[in-house]
């Protein structure tokens, strides 16, 4: 072996015992844990139910920060950039990386993060704004059929799992809306309650913190947080949709300190406070690990990616 090629072994053997050794004192300081929505919204939530859990498990602080714009994508971006050793991590739900990627030119694809694990996976819900002109299903429809763009919709930004819900329904209608975008579910259910907006979609927890009513689902059967909504197939629009999401990291962050937050993720999300938080805000826990989380995502991206092609 020649000096060169020694040293460069060297050197590979050193970078490689330095790694085993940072990680196995991972955690020993706290943890960011971006947040790509404002405070308030289903994402923001999750992250603070399982916040206590997750901090626990690494005997370590957990610090949420919350960074929302652009439909989930400035959190996101920002949570991709980082450093990968573990001390920035991201509750982050499949929008923005299983659609936005498809509808904007981003520094991110679904291939570009490290999948932790699963958390949440809650069902879609169709929901009246305060002051509505109808009252149910069949007066929306009819509302929406009445004229172009009467119906003033919200959604937590442009190109959003409920945007995509809410535009396929509209289309399958045969209906259009006045689409209003924010930044994220917090403020629209704001204005949803202040009658700014009539309709929106959105998870079973921030219409049921709000009390307004659910009046159809985008799901299979019938959900335990609004029993009394039908599912959308059950009214003739059989169109499904769910908003789950995890922990992710960026891209090249070890495998011991990925196993490492994999394992606290599954003690904190299969815990019996998380579960009972979760549910309390009618949200669905349920732990994915990182191989399994990151093939969902990455399976939903292609079906989001024809899906968007054929919205226009």
């Amino acid at each position: 072996m020649t000096a060169g090629r020694c040293a460069l072994a060297l050197a590979a053997a050193f970078a490689l015992a330095a790694g085993a050794a940072f990680a196995q004192t991972y955690p020993d300081r706290p943890i960011t844990m971006i947040v790509p929505y404002p405070p308030g919204g289903n994402t923001d939530l999750m992250a603070r139910a399982l916040q206590p859990e997750l901090s626990a498990a690494l005997g370590q602080p957990i610090v949420i920060a919350n960074k929302g714009g652009a439909a989930g994508t400035v959190g996101t971006i920002e949570l991709a950039r980082s450093r990968a050793d573990g001390y920035t991590i991201a509750m982050v739900p499949n929008n923005p990386v299983t659609a936005q990627p498809h509808l904007r030119k981003l520094p991110y694809a679904a291939e570009d993060l490290r999948y932790i694990c699963l958390v949440y996976d809650n069902p879609q819900v169709l929901v009246l704004g305060r002051g509505a002109p109808f009252g149910d299903y069949a007066g929306m429809v009819a509302f929406a059929r009445s004229g172009s763009e009467k119906l003033v919709f919200g959604t937590p930004g442009q190109g959003s799992t409920q945007h995509l819900l809410i535009a396929a329904l509209l289309r399958a209608l045969g209906a259009t809306g006045l689409h209003v975008p924010f930044t994220g579910a917090g403020p629209m259910a704001q204005a949803a309650l202040g009658g700014q907006i009539m309709v929106f979609v959105e998870s079973p927890t921030i219409p049921t913190n709000a009390g307004l009513p659910g009046v159809g689902v985008f799901a299979k059967e019938r959900i335990e947080a609004y029993p009394r909504a039908p599912t959308l197939a059950e009214l003739g629009t059989p169109i499904e949709g769910a908003s789950h999401g995890g922990i992710v990291a960026p891209k090249d962050l070890p495998d011991a300190i990925a196993a490492t937050l994999e394992r606290a993720c599954e003690r904190g999300v299969t815990s019996a406070s998380f579960r009972t938080a979760a549910e309390r805000l009618a949200a669905v826990p349920r732990f994915l690990p990182g191989a399994a989380f990151r093939a969902r995502f990455l399976a939903e991206s292609e079906v989001n990616k024809g899906t968007i092609a054929s919205l226009g």
